[in-house]
């Protein structure tokens, strides 16, 4: 398996500049935040959002070098995200995040809570400075996507009846939104055509479905090492996704395990145990699959290039984490 970070050799020099601009842009007139901050961006993350941005960045400027504000939306991408994460952890009161412990492990709730609201505020302030509205617009809509993503998740819990649209629906949210919109966003910043705008959203959207539903097998299929997070966390916490939703056509019974919120000694195990016996793991893969194979398609329209290759190479990075 190629590891995701030998896919961003052409924008390394690129990351390892974002790595030093975010601790800067948080700055440091807040030691709680900046300590925060610092221990977020030092979290050992892949980057996959920012890199894809500059990769697209690089991929639409063939004849000339990226500009400070494709940058800035690459370190913007990462600020979102990670923002996100940190209220994710307070929500799913996740004591470990890639390896390490969370922010609100680390400082409390509250100043967990903040340091998100902290990262979202400071994003929109970059992003305002941009001076594009149409990327203001795109990345703003990313920040109440995440938002209504959570909200619609905690209430479909233990809804065993959801269907898979509704499921993608609330992936798109979560997951797919930022990396469709800031893909758009750096293809605009590059003042690509409106078609070929159109297509990098594509490309991200698809790319972004098969990333989630792919973690979302791996939480059946990996061990608690591999995920930074107990196997089988999102079942017992009631986020069914596809997996589940697939396996609940094949087996009633889960139905049952389910609606009783896992409240009797040994459902959780009898679940697990149900969804592996199913098609439904094989079925998630699939779809997964079928969202890999847009996004790469979604690239035709542009140049043959390095950057452009990393990109192509990225929609089977994302599957190959499967096997």
């Amino acid at each position: 398996m190629t590891p995701a970070t030998s896919l961003f050799t052409p924008v390394e020099a690129d990351l390892l500049l974002l790595a030093d601009n975010l601790k800067q842009l948080v700055g440091n007139r807040h030691p709680i935040l900046f300590a925060a901050a610092e221990h977020l961006f030092g979290a050992g993350g892949k980057r996959i959002r920012p890199a894809i941005v500059l990769l697209i960045s690089r991929a639409t400027m063939l004849e000339q070098d990226i500009t400070p504000r494709h940058r800035r939306l690459a370190e913007i991408t990462e600020m979102i995200h990670t923002a996100s994460l940190v209220h994710d952890d307070v929500v799913d009161e996740s004591e470990m995040r890639r390896g390490v412990p969370t922010v609100h492990s680390l400082f409390g709730n509250r100043i967990a809570v903040l340091a998100g609201d902290f990262l979202f505020a400071q994003s929109s302030w970059y992003l305002a400075n941009l001076d594009n509205l149409e990327v203001v617009k795109l990345l703003s809509e990313v920040i109440m996507d995440l938002a209504t993503g959570e909200i619609q998740q905690g209430l479909n819990r233990f809804d065993a009846n959801i269907s898979i649209e509704t499921y993608l629906k609330k992936s798109y949210y979560k997951t797919a939104s930022l990396i469709a919109n800031s893909s758009k966003a750096a293809g605009l910043l590059s003042e690509v055509s409106k078609e070929t705008a159109e297509h990098l959203y594509g490309y991200g959207r698809h790319l972004g479905l098969a990333f989630q539903i792919v973690d979302d097998i791996l939480d059946f299929t990996s061990t608690t090492d591999t995920l930074g997070k107990p196997a089988g966390s999102d079942l017992k916490s009631g986020n069914l996704t596809a997996p589940v939703l697939f396996a609940l056509g094949e087996k009633p019974y889960l139905e049952v395990l389910i609606d009783r919120e896992f409240a009797q000694e040994g459902d959780l195990e009898q679940a697990l145990v149900l969804i592996q016996d199913s098609q439904g793991i094989q079925q998630a893969r699939e779809l997964a699959s079928h969202h890999g194979k847009l996004a790469a398609e979604h690239l035709a329209t542009l140049p043959p290039s390095e950057s452009l290759q990393a990109l192509i190479n990225m929609t089977d990075y994302v599957l190959s984490r499967l096997y």
